[in-house]
């Protein structure tokens, strides 16, 4: 099964070049790319794809108000920040809209093919130096007491296993639990985080310890 993917992009010769990436993968089809998150809304909510390729500074609505429409509707789409920007402010503006993922529009083709493949399996990829810019925020402003503390034994376990990396399938075969188990334990663990999602979850576990 190909994992269906939209790109909101306003920018023509990059939108053509992450067509053209896309294409290139077997395992992958673009339902569609779209310049405005006006124009990307509606069909996004009518295609229901897989992932969301999601620039932040469009024209009119912005790519982060656009996500948070999206969640509203679809909380589970997977959606991947695609930006030049990396600046704190966008990135946790971006996370707590609910994006699940945050790269640079400079990443290589091959971590955006392995960054739609990651994330729709359960995993959050990130840019490494935005990850260490989560982490050092979350240093910054600090945690009393440890949000991870109210989790059950067995969510700790699980927000361990996220930390490390592992995707939802791995954390299942792991755990002798199912895919939609670790699912149920994550979306757990991200209201007593008081996040809005997994990759929030893993960068505030990270700067407790």
């Amino acid at each position: 099964m190909k994992k269906s993917v939209v790109i909101v992009e306003d920018d023509s010769g990059l939108k053509e070049q992450i067509i053209q990436i896309l294409e290139s993968a077997a395992d992958i089809k673009c339902l569609g790319a779209f310049t405005s998150a006006e124009e990307a809304l509606p069909q996004i909510l009518e295609k229901k794809p897989d992932v969301v390729l999601m620039d932040i500074k469009l024209p009119g609505m912005s790519g982060i108000q656009c996500v948070a429409e999206i969640k509203k509707v679809f909380p589970t789409m997977q959606v991947i920040m695609v930006t030049v920007y990396e600046d704190s402010e966008r990135i946790f503006r971006a996370l707590k809209a609910g994006a699940n993922g945050y790269l640079v529009k400079s990443s290589p083709p091959l971590q955006l093919l392995a960054a739609i493949r990651d994330v729709s399996t359960g995993g959050s990829p990130m840019s490494s130096h935005i990850a260490s810019k989560v982490v050092r925020h979350f240093h910054v402003i600090g945690h009393s007491p440890r949000e991870a503390e109210n989790l059950s034994p067995r969510e700790n376990e699980v927000l361990d296993l996220l930390s490390c990396g592992f995707i939802y399938k791995e954390i299942g075969d792991k755990l002798n639990i199912g895919t939609e188990t670790v699912k149920t334990y994550v979306k757990h663990i991200c209201q007593k985080m008081h996040v809005r999602s997994r990759l929030e979850a893993v960068a505030k576990h990270r700067a407790e310890y």
